[in-house]
């Protein structure tokens, strides 16, 4: 590790080692050859003179890159793709000649770029699923633990912990649904020439149009896609940037809103992110366990959120065919994000396959609370005996007043049961209202939406996507 000069922290600190090989010079350029081969071979298929000896001279080196003469070249030419162009020719003198023919440069450089954008959504597709693997075994293990609801972070109607779950978890399939879409119709720019037009293919291919027409969906089909982009200019539409982007800015949302629940929830002491046994949560106060990994998401995913102005701004920039003001802000912008969102997707995997709960704090705010919302049913029995609904429904009202203001004024305990039991104009005893206070009575149907959601919506995509489950993150920091 250099320590005189910048070291992104993406890659020191927060980045997988799989991700950052995605988009290392060394799987682009061997990303290069691999589409120099592939013209190659569509070359000699449709007729044009090139040899099976070329092409194995060509596949022979398509690993070993000689970096040295490439670095050598491009200080003498200042153009990186025929430098390499060269450097592939002198390792493979009896193909020199065909190689990168007809093509410009935008073939290698924005063929790859797709190539890596597939790859790297390929990688956070594995990990957002294993994301909804351990949420889902969560959301199962604590379906009908009731727990209070808050709406603007004030006391609502009881929820259960498992579908508070359920909420993350909608979101992280809708990310899953946009990512599949994205990943499917991603196409390749194919071999268009300088503007697009494919002038120098009509030209080799002396005017044959059906032989032009050939050209890209074989290079595609070799390289592992559908298609190519039926029209361009000199570069694929960066259109395809943003969609992309969108998807990497969608699962930072998603894990950003998670992140801020459980901070939220460690606050309360209900529910905490894992913390190791050695782990230091605050260099001055020892006794603190702050939610370090959840706020390392919310920090990467705001990141992430703000970068995705990047594509858009570039895309809506381009001028007629081609221009390269989106050469440097894209080398970095879509690099970092997807970077980015990898560290997340791995603290996410971290945090929701240790979550720790802790039922009896929750309990006993929901206890507190419950008094409150049990008024309903208190009311509802009392108009059943024969009471006025009105008139009880006002005497409850400032009953709750005062109860409310001994919990906030003097910092007492929620009186409201003994307020109502000494009431006359209620007919039950504490006791009596007591049954009102089963928390379980106050979930709705959440234990059923929990059931129905996961059978229905999530059991589905785990069970045709077992191959890619059990991944263990590693977190660095």
């Amino acid at each position: 590790m250099s320590t005189d000069r910048y070291q992104s922290p993406l890659s020191e600190r927060y980045a997988s080692r799989e991700m950052q090989y995605i988009f290392s010079p060394d799987h682009k350029f061997r990303t290069w050859r691999k589409l120099w081969i592939a013209l190659a071979e569509t070359e000699r298929e449709l007729g044009l003179p090139v040899t099976e000896e070329q092409i194995a001279e060509l596949k022979s080196h398509a690993e070993d890159i000689n970096y040295d003469v490439a670095k050598a070249r491009e200080k003498e030419v200042r153009h990186d793709v025929m430098s390499h162009v060269y450097a592939y020719g002198v390792q493979c003198p009896n193909a020199k000649g065909i190689i990168h023919l007809g093509a410009t440069s935008c073939y290698v450089g924005d063929n790859t770029d797709v190539i890596i954008m597939r790859d790297g959504l390929r990688l956070l597709r594995k990990k957002l699923l294993n994301v909804i693997d351990a949420l889902s075994r969560f959301a199962e293990q604590y379906k009908a633990l009731p727990t209070l609801g808050f709406t603007h972070f004030q006391p609502a109607q009881p929820t259960t912990v498992g579908k508070r779950a359920c909420l993350w978890l909608q979101d992280y399939l809708f990310d899953l649904e946009d990512l599949d879409t994205v990943l499917e119709s991603l196409k390749l720019l194919g071999s268009k020439g300088t503007t697009g037009t494919q002038a120098s293919f009509l030209e080799l291919f002396h005017g044959d149009l059906e032989r032009v027409d050939r050209l890209d969906p074989m290079i595609a089909e070799k390289m592992g896609f559908s298609g190519c982009v039926a029209v361009s200019g000199q570069t694929y539409t960066r259109k395809q940037d943003i969609r992309v982007m969108n998807v990497l800015t969608g699962i930072a949302v998603t894990a950003s809103k998670m992140a801020t629940d459980i901070r939220l929830l460690q606050h309360l002491k209900e529910v905490e992110e894992p913390f190791e046994k050695s782990q230091i949560g605050s260099s001055a106060m020892a006794y603190k366990r702050n939610p370090m990994r959840s706020e390392r998401i919310c920090s990467l995913a705001r990141y992430v959120i703000a970068d995705s102005l990047n594509p858009a701004l570039t895309a809506s920039s381009q001028w007629f065919e081609r221009t390269l003001d989106d050469s440097a802000n894209k080398r970095i912008s879509v690099a970092e994000a997807f970077l980015a969102t990898d560290g997340i997707l791995d603290l996410c995997i971290n945090v929701t396959s240790g979550l720790v709960v802790y039922p009896r704090v929750i309990e006993k705010r929901l206890l507190s609370e419950l008094p409150f919302m049990a008024t309903e049913n208190i009311l509802m029995d009392e108009v059943e005996a024969g009471g006025d609904r009105q008139e009880l429904h006002e005497e409850i009202r400032r009953l709750s007043m005062e109860a409310g203001r001994v919990v906030k004024e003097e910092g007492g305990d929620n009186d409201l049961l003994s307020r109502i039991a000494a009431n006359d104009k209620f007919h039950q005893d504490e006791e009596q209202l007591k049954k009102n206070l089963d928390p379980a009575k106050y979930v709705g149907a959440s234990i059923h939406q929990v059931e129905r959601f996961l059978a229905e919506e999530i059991a589905p995509v785990l069970a045709a996507n077992k191959q890619d489950l059990g991944m263990e993150a590693e977190i660095n920091v």
